[in-house]
């Protein structure tokens, strides 16, 4: 985002105070305050809506809530029309809002490479130990894989479309993404899906059934997405129950 865009978000999501404090401006007519139950309520939305943004860009558990709430109020009782060209409404802040691109990057992107350096060791050590497991094949790309049932003759290539029930998971056991057992497959074709995947897959027929253990590299690697961290290793359970050969368009 450029600064003058942070800044717009600024206005929106830092200018409400902690209801502890005391919005500027004039007091309203007693008949249209508020209730207490009202206040309450839209100060704990303000927080959930402020708390998306934390979570949603990944802030972390450093961040420190009472300079949230500090630079809250400090936007809120600042005089004059807020301008992010205008120098003497910056100076009554401690931190130049028009730094918060700079900042917010440098802050993210630190993390991003704690996380990533952390994530690679834990799943270099979990492949390493499960490439040992006696029912746990491993293939030239560094796929890991145990078929539990080989299916019918009917194998996927790279090009094709697969009906598919999965469950993926981290190494750490928690389910990112599944579709149950007891649900309609969905359809993927193998060329659009993670390499881990497009590898995995043409391993069993139609009916069959392979638990996939991904290194990063064949999964969501170095940057991963919101709901996987950079560099995780990933765990599949699949279950192939249709395959659609490609057919080439005619020339």
């Amino acid at each position: 985002m450029k600064a003058n865009k942070i800044f717009a978000v600024l206005l929106i999501g830092l200018a409400f105070a902690a209801c502890t404090s005391k919005p500027a401006g004039e007091t309203l007519p007693k008949e249209f305050q508020p209730s207490k139950g009202q206040i309450d309520s839209v100060s704990y939305l303000l927080g959930i809506n402020f708390g998306s943004f934390l979570k949603s860009y990944d802030f972390g558990p450093e961040i420190d809530y009472s300079q949230i709430v500090k630079g809250m109020k400090d936007f809120v009782n600042a005089k004059g029309t807020p301008n992010p060209q205008d120098p003497e409404f910056l100076k009554q802040f401690k931190v130049d809002p028009n730094e918060m691109n700079t900042l917010f990057n440098s802050f993210l992107e630190k993390r991003h490479s704690g996380i990533a350096m952390a994530n690679k060791a834990k799943s270099e050590k979990f492949l390493e130990d499960n490439g040992k497991k006696k029912d746990v094949e491993t293939s030239d790309s560094g796929l890991q894989y145990t078929i539990i049932e080989p299916g019918n003759d009917v194998k996927p290539g790279p090009q094709d479309t697969v009906w598919v029930r999965y469950k993926g998971t981290l190494i750490d056991g928690t389910v990112f993404d599944e579709v149950p057992a007891d649900a309609d497959p969905i359809r993927l074709t193998l060329n659009r899906v993670v390499p881990g995947w497009t590898e995995g897959l043409q391993l069993i027929g139609e009916g069959g059934k392979i638990n996939l253990f991904l290194p990063p590299a064949l999964g969501y690697g170095e940057e991963g997405n919101q709901a996987i961290g950079p560099n995780s290793a990933l765990i599949f359970n699949v279950e192939l129950t249709k395959v659609g050969k490609y057919v080439a368009p005619a020339e």
